[in-house]
Order: C-alpha cells, then sequence, then structure tokens
C-alpha cells in the first residue's frame, strides 16, 4: 500500500514520518529525492541550469537552494517553471523506490513523506492519504525555534502554502499535532494501525 504523508512547514510530519518508519514502515522522502536530482551534472540541476542560468549556482556549480527559493518565493512563473521541471522527475524516482520496495515485499506500508504532496497533484497516485497538522501559533514557534528564521519569514512562507481547510478535503486520515509527545506517538499509532487494516482487506 502506497501511502502520502503530508503537512505545512512546521506541522510535525517528518516527526510522524519517522514515528511511522519506527512502526515499520518504508519511507520515500520526497525532499532527498529532490536534493539528489538537483546535484551538479544530475537531470534535475541540468534541467534548472538550461532554464534559469547559471546566477541561480553557487562557485562550485551546485544548486544554490537559497538563492533559487527567493527567486521562485517572489516570482509565481518562476515557481511554475521550478516545479514542472521537478515534480515530474521526483515522481518518476518514488514509483521506482516503490516498485523496488513492494518487489522485496508486497505486504509493505510505503510512505511518501511530501510537503507538496497535494498541490502537485501527486495525492491521487496514492492508496491513502494523511495529514498532519498543527495550530498556526504553534507552528510558527516550531519553525522560528527550528531554522531561526524570524517570526514574519515564517507567516509569510505559512501563507504561501495551501491551507488546512482546502487540503484536509484531500486527506483519509488526519493527525492533529498540538499535544505531547506522547500524545502524537499515540494519534500516529492509531491511524497507522487504521492504515495497515484497511491494507489486510
Amino acid at each position: 500500500m502506497l501511502i502520502g504523508l503530508t503537512g505545512s512547514i512546521g506541522s510535525g510530519k517528518t516527526q510522524v514520518a519517522n514515528l511511522m518508519r519506527d512502526l515499520g514502515a518504508r519511507v520515500i522522502d520526497a525532499d532527498i529525492i529532490s536534493r539528489e536530482l538537483t546535484l551538479p551534472g544530475h537531470e534535475g540541476w541540468k534541467q534548472i541550469r538550461e532554464q534559469f542560468g547559471d546566477d541561480v549556482l553557487d562557485s562550485g556549480n551546485r544548486l544554490d537552494r537559497k538563492k533559487m527559493a527567493e527567486r521562485v518565493f517572489n516570482d509565481p512563473s518562476a515557481k511554475k517553471r521550478l516545479e514542472a521541471i521537478l515534480h515530474p522527475l521526483v515522481f518518476q524516482e518514488e514509483k521506482k523506490l516503490y516498485e523496488k520496495l513492494i518487489a522485496s515485499d508486497p505486504s509493505s506500508l510505503v510512505v511518501i513523506d511530501a510537503a507538496l504532496l497535494i498541490e502537485s497533484g501527486n495525492h491521487v497516485n496514492m492508496d491513502q492519504v494523511v495529514l498532519v497538522h498543527s495550530p498556526k501559533e504553534l507552528a510558527i514557534q516550531r519553525v522560528m525555534a527550528r531554522n531561526g528564521w524570524p517570526r514574519e519569514k515564517v507567516i509569510e512562507r505559512l501563507n504561501s502554502q495551501m491551507p488546512f481547510e482546502e487540503k484536509s478535503k484531500f486527506a483519509d486520515f488526519i493527525i492533529h499535532n498540538d499535544g505531547t509527545l506522547e500524545e502524537l506517538q499515540s494519534n500516529t499509532l492509531a491511524t497507522f494501525r487504521s492504515i495497515a487494516k484497511l491494507a489486510k482487506q
């Protein structure tokens, strides 16, 4: 079974992915795939360089992720062009990894950990979609502490993402992360057991 796991910045999505891994799920991280695809010489890197030029590369010819992020954050058309390059390549790699995992163990519960699962349209390829949600203020505090960003930057980033109310329309399960770690573990376990039961049907 293929499970899509998503959530806005500061929601605790990665923490839930790690908890699911501990419970036996095989986790595919879309962000890691994206980083690998944009290493010098790789297909994503080639297409980005062709589309955006050398000014988004650093002195070592590596993709300057900070510069690229600023570029697409302030330019919706640039964001669309970048996504048109990366999303199909990431989907292709995810599919390969999923097929490899299922070939070795057909009963595997495979989790795609992806921040843009719904925005990219990849949620339609999932058997189940799990959305992690935290109250806005709690998410802001988490990101400020983790990334060292000023409050305004975190709010700006949160406001640029699809609202929870919209995302929830596409979710089969919602894990609320607004309490203690023990509560998050309990919520994740309950969701994981429900999905495992569905997988056996």
